[in-house]
């Protein structure tokens, strides 16, 4: 598969890169920073340069030509403010939904977060509410449109090795869950095109990833999940 990547330097973003061009996949990781591509290319993702604050959709349905599936993985980070939040959090997802569109691809993963769509705590100060508040808000544009999305909700995320097992369910997850093991759900995910439309939560858990995803499968449709 061609796989676009937005946010090609993150560090789910990274590990994804690695495992799909490990296997053969062609990967494009969009960054902003033109200092990251070196990189990139040293994972064998190919680094195309667009700011996704400030493109256009005929400059993202561009980079999205000819591939079968985008996904979003880029954030702010967890030094932005408020109004970082939603034009990267929010505002860019819903950029990478629109040239998807445009350019014909349909296959949309979204790596989303824990607490989105759901009610924010007490306590939450008000950076956390901003970001779950614009990642529900990208959730929900990417949800309403003609796409084959996935939207993958991470619990807390860890720098842990990754252990090969996760718990994946349509219940909001909780506890962590490490960044490898991210990445090697998301590849699970864009193998296996009956995840599109499923909203699912991650953490760390008992099941083998491909499993876990089976089973997210089997829950909805009753029939047995099928791979690419």
């Amino acid at each position: 598969m061609k796989i676009v990547i937005a946010g090609g330097h993150g560090q789910i973003a990274r590990r994804l890169g690695q495992l799909l061009a490990a296997r053969g996949d062609s990967v494009v990781g969009i960054v902003r920073n033109p200092g990251h591509g070196s990189d990139l290319q040293a994972d064998g993702t190919e680094p195309v340069v667009c700011d996704l604050e400030r493109a256009s959709c005929d400059d993202v349905a561009a980079i999205l030509s000819g591939a079968d599936a985008v996904v979003f993985a880029a954030g702010a980070g967890p030094g932005s403010g408020v109004a970082r939040k939603h034009t990267v959090d929010h505002q860019a997802a819903v950029l990478l939904a629109d040239a998807a569109l445009r350019a014909g691809v349909r296959r949309y993963v979204m790596v989303s977060t824990r607490g989105a769509g759901s009610p924010l705590p007490a306590q939450a100060d008000d950076i956390w509410a901003a970001y779950v508040h614009a990642k529900t808000a990208a959730d929900n544009h990417v949800m309403a449109q003609d796409l084959d999305w996935t939207v993958l909700r991470p619990a807390a995320l860890t720098n842990e090795p990754g252990t090969g097992t996760v718990r994946l369910t349509a219940e909001r997850s909780i506890g962590e869950v490490t960044r490898d093991d991210v990445a090697q759900v998301l590849v699970a995910l864009l193998d296996t095109p009956a995840t599109a439309g499923l909203v699912l939560e991650l953490a760390e858990g008992p099941d083998p990833v491909d499993k876990a995803v089976s089973h997210a499968v089997e829950t909805r449709t009753g029939q047995p999940e099928q791979h690419r």
